[in-house]
């Protein structure tokens, strides 16, 4: 990433675009406070729009969703396709979650349900400190990255970081704070999707005692991401 490029394009899943823009959480002030403008976009309600351009793109940020990134629905077809472009361009990408996953995918990875969904924050295995965690965690699926890739990040659950190149999977979630918990709750709701509710209210109380403590763990991992201290190879 080269200083002239200050923009950075932000991929968000929710047919809502107040919600969806809330999914984005801590990663909004940490990304404007390096510097870079963000260029919000969704191929999901934005469907048939023009997504940002990437010439000029310092990174491609793919945020979580409630769908699952093996699915071929109508609106993953052409985020795909818009990730491959960001990949030949050499444009770095960031996947959170079911971004990790589809950047996985992408790649040449796999994707599936797993055996061990996880929901909380969660401790993992790597040797790199901007990724020591603990890390919130609420997916049904995993990845298994691309062999071409180094995995950088794991537990007893399954792969948790990997890096290709320049860009970088994850399973977890470092923009977590009270609102993008909320953002999930709600939409929950909106589409009548039960949770587990003691396990729920477990996370609220966990994220409005650890909130800081969070943003500065997503603080410290982008400064590895964007300064190349987690590229491998």
């Amino acid at each position: 990433m080269t200083e002239s490029k200050s923009r950075a394009v932000v991929l968000v899943h929710d047919r809502d675009r107040d919600l969806g823009y809330r999914n984005i959480g801590t990663l909004v002030p940490e990304l404007q406070g390096r510097g870079y403008e963000l260029d919000v976009h969704s191929f999901d309600y934005g469907l048939g729009l023009e997504p940002p351009d990437l010439d000029d793109a310092a990174m491609v940020v793919v945020m979580g969703s409630p769908d699952a990134a093996y699915d071929e629905s109508r609106w993953i077809t052409p985020e795909i396709a818009y990730l491959e472009s960001a990949i030949e361009r050499g444009v770095p990408i960031l996947g959170i979650c079911f971004g990790g996953q589809l950047l996985a995918r992408v790649l040449g990875g796999s994707v599936a349900k797993s055996e061990y969904p996880e929901h909380g924050f969660t401790d993992i295995t790597t040797s790199l400190p901007a990724l020591a965690g603990p890390w919130m965690e609420y997916h049904e699926d995993t990845f298994l990255a691309p062999e071409s890739a180094s995995v950088i990040a794991r537990n007893s659950a399954g792969q948790q970081a990997f890096v290709h190149g320049r860009h970088l999977g994850l399973q977890f979630h470092p923009e977590i704070d009270v609102d993008v918990f909320q953002s999930w709750a709600d939409a929950w709701v909106r589409d009548g999707i039960e949770q587990d509710e003691e396990s729920v209210e477990t996370i609220r109380t966990e994220l409005k005692a650890g909130e800081s403590a969070a943003r500065a763990r997503c603080s410290a991992l982008l400064d590895a991401w964007i300064s190349g201290e987690v590229v491998v190879g």
